[in-house]
């Protein structure tokens, strides 16, 4: 079999902050420093989607990536574009938005969406330096 990868690179404006309920305001500086911060902040995030599979015999498709545009910005882009990730969202409702469990929900966002037999894994860059990917492996 010839697996090949495709990529699909959007992005995305949020705010967020990182916090446990269950710390005091000195513990949560002292983990999460300036993200801790209560007025919140926001990233300009990177997200790359990635699709591995054998191309389709009739097209030469692992996936069309139009396709995966659109399921992107209807399941990411519409539900946290320009929202503050823990006011405005039941995913982060009682889940710190960090990078990783930020990548984490877009995978099972988008994962019912691509072809089961087709591999996926999100990579998301919170800043040019810092990015996460989920799965591993």
């Amino acid at each position: 079999m010839n697996k090949v990868a495709v990529y699909r690179k959007e992005n995305f404006n949020a705010a967020h902050r990182l916090y446990n309920p269950a710390w005091d305001d000195a513990t949560n500086d002292k983990v999460f420093g300036k993200c801790a911060y209560p007025h919140y902040h926001g990233h300009n995030y990177e997200l790359v989607v990635k699709v591995t599979g054998v191309p389709d015999a009739v097209t030469g498709y692992v996936m069309d990536l139009k396709v995966l545009s659109e399921i992107i910005h209807r399941e990411i882009h519409e539900r946290f574009d320009h929202r503050n990730l823990n006011l405005d969202t039941v995913e982060f409702k009682d889940l710190n938005p960090t990078a990783e469990n930020i990548a984490i929900v877009i995978y099972r966002l988008l994962r019912p969406h691509i072809d089961a037999g087709n591999d996926l894994q999100i990579r998301l860059y919170e800043t040019p330096r810092n990015f996460v990917e989920y799965p591993v492996g």
